[in-house]
């Protein structure tokens, strides 16, 4: 694993923000729909979507479908999202208290959700981006984008698993540093029912009390993954999404589905217990 701090350049001009995000968590609240079969995806490497502004790598969509063909079992799409979803994603880092924030992002990919979140926090906030897959890191780090983010704003990146990071490893309660913010990109569907069980606790040890999190899945992948990939991963798969059911039942908000997307998602948000600060 390493860390290291991602420094913006000395003459970044200042970012625009807009407000539309605001408008979409409101969205995100009032959909408590019931819930669809759907499969979560990201990834552990990253699932990243091109920014409102577009990506300033023509060949992002070109090295996210190579890693996805190398590593799928970790990337877990073929193609990033699309600026609708990566919206939706960041809401409650658009919906803050007056203070600065802390935001962690598991799974940046190549950086398009990366790059949004730059666009809208402030000086003082601090992004921890956590991705494991070497080449994706190897692209945030050149990401001029984050380079040009607002002075004042912490960009740090862990070239590691979540799991691995040394917050992970520590006992419940342990001071250890607290985020009112995670957006999450990890393919669960893709993983063993107990690490995801591991992760969706990490989660909840590493938010602050009321603080937000967000993830996403695909719609209608349990049934295609079901008789497509025979019984046994079928069977892992419905039993992934029974568990994100009950984690959504216990901590959800609300749901947004995101149909001009490619394909069809979902985004998640959820609470941690506690009153937000």
């Amino acid at each position: 694993m390493t860390t290291e701090q991602l420094h913006p350049s000395p003459d970044s001009p200042p970012q625009q923000h807009s407000s539309a995000e605001t408008h979409d968590r409101q969205g995100v609240h009032d959909q408590h729909s019931a819930h669809e079969t759907h499969d979560t995806h990201s990834t552990q490497a990253g699932q990243a979507a091109p920014s409102t502004h577009g990506s300033p790598y023509g060949g992002d969509r070109l090295l996210f479908l190579a890693e996805a063909l190398r590593t799928f079992h970790d990337t877990g799409a073929l193609a990033p999202s699309g600026p609708a979803l990566v919206n939706a994603l960041v809401v409650p880092a658009t919906s803050r208290p007056n203070r600065p924030i802390s935001v962690l992002e598991v799974g940046a990919g190549t950086g398009v959700v990366t790059r949004r979140l730059a666009q809208v926090l402030r000086p003082g906030d601090r992004l921890h981006v956590v991705e494991a897959n070497p080449r994706f890191a190897d692209r945030l780090r050149e990401d001029p984008v984050l380079a040009a983010r607002r002075p004042g704003v912490g960009l740090r990146l862990s070239t590691c698993r979540v799991e691995e990071l040394p917050e992970a490893a520590a006992p419940t309660g342990a001071a250890a540093e607290r985020y009112d913010v995670i957006v999450s990109g990890l393919p669960f569907t893709n993983f063993e029912p107990a690490l995801v069980r591991r992760i969706l606790e990490l989660y909840l040890r590493l938010l602050a009390p009321g603080g937000e999190l967000t993830y996403f899945g695909y719609l209608g992948t349990t049934t295609a993954r079901t008789l497509t990939s025979g019984p046994r991963r079928g069977a892992r798969h419905r039993a992934v999404v029974r568990l994100l059911r009950r984690f959504e039942a216990t901590y959800g908000l609300g749901e947004r589905t995101v149909w001009r997307n490619l394909p069809p998602a979902r985004a998640h948000l959820l609470r941690s217990p506690g009153p937000y600060s």
